[in-house]
């Protein structure tokens, strides 16, 4: 029985003896993935290479290493992928704003009206005054033309002015003439004002822009492009029209000039130019006048002299209000004196279109006459 007894407490010994190795094999495999995973705590970005190396204890260091390149160049393509490279710098135009002005203002067809001013035209009641009243009390809708009209304006304060009235201004930037003030016809800055213009309209062809330059003294009643041939390259006003729009033998006026733009006429502004020293002392519409034959000839211009009866002025009246859609204040010296002409003018101009139909038709109304200019 003793021996018995002595078995069974073997017995017991023994199982315990068993269990202590398991037990022993579980609490370090815990261990060592507790240390493992602490390890990776303190390491993500090498969390790959780290499991790897302890999965494969017995792997080869060369497999370690390739595993290690792997992470560090995902790590590295992640850093590049993040630094963005910087945005290149915007070349400044050469024209300054001028391109985003004309571009705001276009039609469709890529064509803008233009006019030129100074202070002295922007002043309360002058001539920039009557300009748009002209466009508001006009017919036939002429006031959505606004829309694409661009004031180009050559003094800071013509600028500021404009800028509060028109939502199309660019200030043209000059040396060495002040145009704060009146010019005076055919003075030495008088000269250099229509020359600098006509440079400036040259740059809006090379822009590859149609332009319609208006005289600020060009009242507009009805919209003037239905009387522009589709067939002209250019067409100008007339300060005296012969009958024929295409004969030679008009006579120009540059305050109202429409020009497309392509290479002829580029190249024909170039020769405009170039007249100014060949012809020195001339404004630039008598340059017009003397190169208009050897032009036509030699670069294939057609020029559209328009007609005084729908496109008109001081120098040739139209006296027929029912079909007048433009007049300008041609064939008149000096700011006062076109002042008080135009202010008749669209004093009759509002009775006009006040007026019953009948009345108009009737031909009732007529400019006052005699002016200062106007006769």
């Amino acid at each position: 029985m003793l021996g018995g007894g002595k078995m069974k407490g073997d017995a017991v010994s023994g199982g315990s003896s068993s269990i202590s190795p398991m037990v022993s094999f579980v609490l370090g495999a815990a261990a060592a993935t507790v240390c493992v995973l602490f390890f990776m705590s303190a390491s993500p970005g090498r969390s790959l290479v780290d499991i790897a190396a302890w999965s494969h204890n017995n792997g080869t260091a060369t497999q370690h290493h390739h595993l290690r390149s792997v992470a560090d160049a995902a790590h590295n393509a992640t850093a590049v992928a993040v630094a963005a490279p910087a945005p290149a710098p915007v070349q400044a135009s050469p024209y300054g704003d001028l391109e985003e002005v004309l571009a705001r203002a276009a039609t469709a067809d890529r064509t803008v009206i233009m006019t030129q001013i100074n202070a002295a035209w922007t002043k309360p009641g002058s001539l920039l005054d009557l300009f748009f009243e002209s466009f508001r009390t006009g017919e036939g809708g002429v006031a959505r033309l606004l829309d694409h009209l661009v004031i180009v304006t050559m003094d800071p304060a013509a600028y500021a002015g404009c800028q509060l009235v028109h939502p199309h201004c660019y200030f043209l930037r000059t040396t060495g003439v002040d145009y704060r003030g009146e010019k005076f016809f055919m003075s030495k800055d008088y000269l250099e004002m229509m020359w600098g213009r006509n440079k400036f309209q040259q740059t809006i062809l090379q822009l590859g822009y149609n332009f319609l330059f208006t005289d600020v003294d060009v009242m507009w009643f009805r919209d003037p492009f239905k009387h522009i041939s589709m067939g002209a390259d250019i067409a100008i006003s007339s300060d005296v029209f012969m009958g024929d729009p295409y004969s030679l033998g008009n006579f120009p006026n540059g305050g109202f000039l429409f020009v497309r733009s392509c290479n002829k006429t580029i190249e024909f502004y170039r020769h405009w130019q170039a007249g100014r020293y060949r012809f020195f002392g001339k404004h630039e519409q008598d340059v017009f006048n003397l190169i208009k034959h050897d032009m036509t000839d030699r670069l294939g211009v057609a020029i559209q002299f328009l007609d005084t009866t729908y496109i008109s002025g001081f120098c040739q009246l139209s006296r027929d209000l029912n079909k007048i859609c433009t007049l300008h204040a041609n064939c008149c010296v000096g700011l006062g004196a076109k002042l008080h002409d135009l202010r008749n003018v669209l004093d009759v101009w509002r009775n006009y279109t006040a007026a019953p139909v009948p009345d108009k038709r009737a031909g009732k109304f007529q400019w006052k006459v005699p002016g200062i200019c106007i006769h």
